[in-house]
């Protein structure tokens, strides 16, 4: 399940930081959230006959805290406690759904999950469960936050997989998509995102970026561990990344403060319409990337003068497009051949710099070279690389986009249909 698979990065953190000396954590972060606010004993929420209990939330701010690693403070504490309750009653309309239609968690699958989250770790399952009870983390808090990741996630994927399907044309646009891209620069990021909505408020938005900006920016908290957390866009349960951001698609405002960066770097707080991003750049690409390309070319003899240079530009405006050309091959002074593939790395720098900007179907201006004049066609196209993804690798892709959008779609749904009373 791709969601478990996140909160155990998020619990391999955890127990990096126990290693290191969990207790002193625990001290430095439990304390503070005690003292900024302490919580009465008793119902926090009720999520339509299901009671949320202070305990509950408390032990939860404390997972909150341990895998966020961000310091508590009488600023962010209620934002803490926000976060944490909302997690609560998500987990329990997704339970609740689960339970509608008959799905159970065994104990035996939720004991294996914590082992391979021990395992990464090189612990014992017991062993984590006890360092995680050494920083005041009850090994049922984390059973239950297991338990509500593995039913949704079986849920979601019972349900949305088979009407999640990618069809070859889904494919070929993305592939297509991917070769233009690869022209342009582009930005692997990592992103946080506060939304005002959810925040509270634009001013209280704008100053929770800041104090979470300032965390990750003095070595308090890792960025990964904090979008993981905090952020309110989809890459969140993803630690944050945003994969390639593409020039051309990029709020204005993002994108100038992207090209002045260095990868390692980590913009101040952006305030959108969206609402108020922070980002990691992770790498930067300038575009022009190599590609692989099929050519054809119509041409004329560098001997043919003008009658020739004639003769070319009626055959490209007779046969404007690869299509067009289709199986000609060529009359009078017009001679046609398939060049077959080959990477813009591997021609000449004039043909490469005329055939980079240009898509599928499209042809060069006659060019001439040392043989003759010619007019080449781009038939096909794609981008080239080790990093590029194959078809396959592709159709995953968007089928999990897909069932992502249709989980988070899902549990709006259920979450507006409730009957939610926070106390």
């Amino acid at each position: 399940m791709t969601s478990v698979a996140f909160r155990r990065s998020a619990l391999l953190l955890c127990t990096c930081l126990t290693l290191s000396g969990l207790p002193a954590v625990a001290q430095t972060t439990a304390q503070p959230a005690a003292q900024a606010r302490p919580l009465g004993e008793g119902v926090v929420a009720l999520v339509n006959d299901k009671l949320i209990s202070s305990y509950d939330l408390k032990q939860r701010m404390l997972l909150l805290i341990i895998t966020s690693g961000v310091q508590v403070t009488q600023q962010n504490y209620a934002a803490f406690q926000q976060q944490a309750l909302r997690a609560l009653i998500d987990e329990h309309l997704q339970l609740a759904e689960a339970d509608h239609f008959k799905l159970n968690v065994s104990d035996e699958e939720i004991d294996e999950e914590i082992a391979n989250m021990a395992q990464q770790s090189g612990l014992s399952k017991d062993q984590l469960l006890a360092e995680l009870k050494r920083a005041g983390i009850e090994a049922q808090t984390l059973r239950d936050q297991i338990k509500a990741e593995i039913a949704w996630g079986q849920l979601v994927n019972g349900r949305f997989r088979p009407k999640a399907r990618v069809g070859k044309d889904q494919v070929d646009a993305f592939m297509t998509k991917l070769t233009e891209d690869s022209q342009k620069p582009q930005y692997l990021v990592a992103e946080i995102l506060i939304d005002p909505e959810v925040a509270g408020g634009q001013k209280e938005a704008e100053a929770g970026a800041q104090q979470l900006f300032d965390q990750i920016a003095q070595g308090v908290a890792p960025f990964q561990s904090v979008a993981r957390q905090f952020s309110n866009a989809p890459s969140a349960a993803n630690g944050g990344d945003a994969g390639w951001l593409v020039s051309g698609t990029i709020d204005p405002k993002i994108e100038t403060v992207l090209k002045g960066m260095n990868p390692g770097q980590m913009t101040r707080p952006i305030v959108t319409d969206e609402g108020v991003y922070i980002y990691y750049l992770r790498e930067k690409k300038e575009g022009k990337a190599d590609a692989k390309v099929r050519l054809k070319q119509a041409a004329v003899p560098l001997t043919g003068g003008d009658s020739a240079m004639r003769a070319l530009a009626s055959f490209r405006a007779k046969y404007p497009t690869c299509d067009a050309l289709n199986n000609e091959k060529g009359n009078g002074q017009v001679s046609v051949a398939d060049l077959g593939f080959t990477a813009l790395s591997d021609l000449k720098p004039e043909y490469a710099s005329a055939l980079q900007p240009l898509k599928v179907g499209q042809s060069t201006e006659p060019m001439k070279n040392t043989m003759n004049i010619n007019v080449v066609y781009v038939c096909d196209k794609t981008a080239a690389g080790d990093d590029v993804p194959s078809r396959e690798q592709v159709e995953q892709r968007l089928t999990q986009q897909k069932v992502a959008m249709l989980g988070r779609r899902y549990l709006r749904d259920i979450r507006d249909g409730a009957t939610i009373e926070s106390r």
